[in-house]
């Protein structure tokens, strides 16, 4: 049976369990970092010597917070929306056909804060990476222009302290 391990580097390992004279033992099938992709689970099954279960994997990996990529129509849907938000041109007749083919799927109304975040929609990780590290140079930029920040006087209190040899009133 296979089985999913997070090693502390990041990475995530398939490995599959086996029995043996000296107690059992396992051998990694594949080891990935990121997202589990069903390239990962070809691997690992035609690394496999026992029967291979993906839907408990790809439960397993949910579990466990393992980014799950399902190369469905969904990648095809991002990779489009990708596309098309960045003004690539399409024939007029193919955009007809998919207007036709998804009205007639269910939809669910689109919130007004996925509307703005659907330029991120099919973005690899090195572009969205690319971009955070803009925003925070941009960040840097701003904080090294303004004025240096005053820091507040500690308040000044009255000293406590007496006299040698005079009472307190």
């Amino acid at each position: 049976m296979a089985y999913l391990y997070r090693r502390k580097d990041g990475r995530t390992e398939i490995r599959e369990a086996h029995s043996t004279r000296r107690g059992p033992r396992s051998h990694t099938l594949v080891s990935f970092r990121g997202a589990l992709r069903r390239d990962h689970l070809d691997r690992a099954e035609a690394n496999a010597r026992r029967p291979f279960d993906r839907a408990a994997l790809l439960r397993r990996a949910r579990e466990l917070g393992v980014a799950v990529v399902d190369p469905g129509a969904d990648t095809a849907a991002r990779e489009l929306l990708a596309h098309l938000r960045r003004d690539a041109s399409l024939d007029p007749r193919l955009a007809a056909l998919l207007r036709e083919a998804l009205a007639a799927r269910p939809a669910d109304p689109l919130p007004h804060d996925l509307a703005e975040a659907a330029e991120w929609i099919g973005t690899s990780d090195h572009e969205r990476g690319r971009a955070l590290r803009d925003v925070l140079r941009l960040y840097d930029v701003i904080a090294r222009s303004r004025d240096p920040v005053r820091e507040a006087h500690a308040p000044r209190f009255p000293r406590f302290a007496s006299r040698p040899g005079r009472a307190a009133s």
